[in-house]
């Protein structure tokens, strides 16, 4: 994790996510660094827009808790709880999708 969290440090501070920099966070933390899983990291962020890839992962981390959130009683047919079923698993496969980008 503490490699993904230094990508995403240097881009929120409007850095290039580069090996160096990545290799340089991970040292000032006291982090023992990997250079095989520097080089896969951003080998498999190339091409990644890491600004639409945390959109995503924001929506699908929200939708449980919003579906969970409103009451099954209110509608409650069978139907519309399955439709829900599936919305939210598809909704698990974006985020896994889109996480998957970011982990190769």
């Amino acid at each position: 994790m503490e490699y993904i969290y230094s990508a995403m440090l240097l881009h929120k501070a409007g850095q290039k996510v580069t090996e160096d920099g990545v290799k340089k966070i991970l040292h000032a933390a006291g982090v023992k660094v990997d250079e095989a899983r520097v080089k896969a990291m951003i080998a498999a962020l190339e091409g990644v827009n890491i600004d639409e890839a945390i959109k995503n992962s924001m929506v699908v981390a929200a939708a449980p808790v919003a579906a969970s959130a409103a009451p099954a009683a209110e509608h409650g047919s069978k139907k519309e709880e399955k439709k829900s079923a599936v919305e939210e698993k598809k909704t698990e496969e974006m985020a896994a999708a889109g996480l998957g980008a970011l982990f190769g």
